[in-house]
């Protein structure tokens, strides 16, 4: 889609606006939760070893995130620090659609996840999360005699 810097129609311009608002806050029938996420985009999968969590969040040093578990709850939050000039600068901004300020995620934990067995590592913007289940909790295989 193409988008002016200096749009020429102000009303055609504020409708865009007006309808970029409204999509922002609807919410997506789907039970997969809302069409679009929050910051960072995540990705959950499961094996029947673990739980993976993978949160993308280019840009940003992986001392600023912090990743906790309490009560079954993870919580990934951190914050990312705007480029554009500062108001001190004066400086007009025309375009900012890249995310800056504070961010949290939570995601709710299967009962089966042990919190003393997690890995966390932070590899090219993006964050994988891999939560291992408890050994009692993983299927097996029982042989019959």
């Amino acid at each position: 889609m193409y988008r002016s810097l200096f749009p020429r129609d102000l009303f055609a311009e504020l409708d865009r606006l007006q309808r970029e608002v409204q999509q922002a806050f609807e919410l997506s029938p789907s039970i997969r939760g809302l069409g679009r996420g929050g910051f960072p985009a995540i990705n959950v999968g499961s094996t029947p070893a673990s739980l993976e969590v993978y949160a993308f969040a280019p840009g940003l040093d992986p001392a600023s995130i912090d990743v906790q578990i309490e009560k079954g709850v993870m919580t990934i939050a951190g914050e990312r620090r705007s480029d554009l000039p500062g108001r001190e600068a004066k400086a007009t901004v025309h375009i900012d659609e890249r995310f800056a300020g504070r961010f949290r995620r939570v995601v709710t934990l299967p009962d089966d996840i042990d919190p003393d067995a997690v890995q966390a590592r932070y590899i090219d913007g993006v964050l994988h999360i891999s939560l291992q289940r408890r050994e009692a909790a993983r299927p097996r295989r029982i042989d019959i005699q």
